[in-house]
């Protein structure tokens, strides 16, 4: 790949991604929030049905956790995308009728981008859980909302990747169908403007032309994969619940099944239901028990039968247009960093090296 090393890559990989996660985190907050299905309980008031303050608090909640993460998972995304759409363009056979290669373009750009995702969301996941549900512990909480959500994870670790199955469900449509546009539509203006002699060839234009065109696609992707966003959701929430041990029932020395009691005799299994209740009022994490344990179709199924067919596009305007900022910032700011590090070398990186 010429002017870039794998060191360019994984800079501008990683630059791109502080940028976009600082400048989009809020939206993502509000998103979250707006797909759990406490929303109506914490987010709105009861009479009116409208959003409350509570839903504007704390919007940065969890960030640290993402930008930690998000560094080597986009570096790994990129890297393992650039050399993957490489070796499938090197192995695409060639004809007469077919100088490009048999296998159209578009595909060979979301398998490439399929792989990379892959790896990406192994190294995202946890982070992601640690994330979604820090934006949902109460901004007046005295604890930071992040060390909170950490604790809860204490006697299961396994259970931040619980959500994997759900990310990559969710991120491989986003990116086959992200990727194929983005690659189609920029291709597009730049023949627009070669076509009418507006190329000036300067590192704004190629950031101008990548940040629509990327924006333009996620969008796009965001809106039509947002039921899928809305199942992650509910699963990724319910991962703090369920990585909570059973506490296990004490047996009588006749071999009994008297169970646990309290100070007033009183057994504990059966107030169980209460205590949990008590616990959820005075916890300012929610805890979503049992989702997590759902297939993702039950999921589904759940969220149709209580909210109907719109529960599995709730937040899906305001994920396309934080999708259309972020992944128009996030590609741009990535291509723009790539010409500018070989360009520091004195080297160019040619249009078709580009993303």
């Amino acid at each position: 790949m010429s002017g870039n090393t794998n060191t360019d890559i994984l800079l501008a990989g990683a630059i791109a991604a502080f940028t976009v996660d600082l400048l989009v985190y809020p939206l993502d907050t509000l998103k979250t929030r707006i797909q759990s299905p406490d929303y109506a309980r914490l987010y709105t008031h009861a009479a009116t049905q409208k959003a409350n303050p509570a839903l504007f608090r704390g919007l940065y909640q969890g960030v640290g956790s993402v930008i930690i993460a998000t560094l080597p998972s986009s570096g790994a995304f990129f890297t393992t995308y650039e050399r993957t759409k490489a070796l499938f363009t090197n192995l695409n056979p060639t004809t007469s009728s077919h100088p490009n290669g048999l296998i159209p373009t578009p595909l060979l750009h979301a398998g490439a981008s399929s792989i990379a995702e892959l790896v990406s969301c192994a190294i995202l996941t946890p982070a992601e859980v640690i994330k979604q549900n820090a934006q949902m512990v109460s901004s007046s909480s005295p604890t930071n909302a992040t060390i909170q959500t950490l604790s809860k994870f204490k006697s299961n670790p396994l259970a931040l990747w619980r959500g994997y199955t759900a990310l990559t469900g969710r991120n491989l449509p986003f990116t086959a169908l992200q990727f194929p546009m983005f690659e189609r539509l920029k291709e597009n203006i730049r023949a627009y403007r070669d076509g009418r002699g507006l190329t000036t060839g300067t590192i704004w234009e190629s950031g101008f032309i990548t940040v629509f065109s990327a924006g333009s696609a996620g969008a796009v992707a965001a809106v039509i994969t947002t039921p899928v966003d809305v199942v992650k959701t509910r699963i990724m929430l319910s991962a703090a619940g369920d990585a909570a041990p059973e506490v296990p029932s004490k047996r009588s020395a006749k071999g009994g099944s008297e169970g646990l009691v309290d100070a007033l005799g009183k057994s504990v299994e059966a107030s169980r239901d209460t205590m949990k209740s008590a616990a959820r009022s005075l916890n300012p994490l929610p805890s979503f028990e049992g989702e997590g344990k759902k297939s993702a179709w039950k999921i589904g199924r759940d969220i149709v039968e209580e909210k109907g067919v719109k529960g599995l596009w709730r937040g899906g305007a305001l994920r396309g247009v934080w999708t259309m900022i972020g992944s128009g910032l996030y590609l741009g700011v990535y291509e723009s960093g790539r010409i500018y590090l070989a360009g520091r070398r004195g080297q160019n990186v040619d249009e078709e090296d580009l993303l």
